[in-house]
């Protein structure tokens, strides 16, 4: 039962690690990719340095049960960034059709992609819970 509750931990630090390795290891390609997204210049250039770092940062929150809620918290808001703007290509909001999905993502389609993101926005549901149930209390000194 102990390796159940630490699936969703697992599966999420594993997503993070890679897509975050990803654009850090492929950095031309990932900046070039987040410049032929639909937002302003600006954004891509802070997007290109605090995507990767905020999923890699997100993993290693994951790592250590002392920190591990907040990395659930943290996957299940990026995560749903995401799926949102992965939601709103797919319903064709944008003109064009850009993509910075790491390695075998990329070959995904948009419903695919939708899917797969809502599935691990599970995890990080269940995994917030389960980190949760295990918090410790917190006694105020003196009582």
């Amino acid at each position: 039962m102990d390796l159940l509750s630490k699936l969703p931990s697992a599966l999420l630090i594993l997503l993070w690690i890679y897509t975050g390795l990803d654009k850090v290891l492929r950095w031309e390609v990932s900046k070039n990719a987040f410049h032929n997204q639909t937002f302003p210049v600006e954004l891509a250039d802070v997007l290109a340095y605090a995507v990767p770092i905020t999923e890699l940062l997100i993993a290693l929150l994951l790592l250590f049960s002392v920190t591990r809620w907040w990395g659930h918290l943290a996957s299940i808001l990026l995560l749903t960034v995401f799926t949102t703007y992965v939601g709103l290509i797919w319903v064709g909001a944008f003109p064009r059709v850009p993509c910075n999905c790491a390695g075998i993502l990329e070959s995904l389609g948009w419903l695919e992609h939708l899917i797969l993101n809502l599935l691990f926005i599970a995890l990080a549901v269940v995994g917030l819970k389960q980190s949760q149930n295990k918090k410790p209390e917190a006694v105020a000194p003196g009582l």
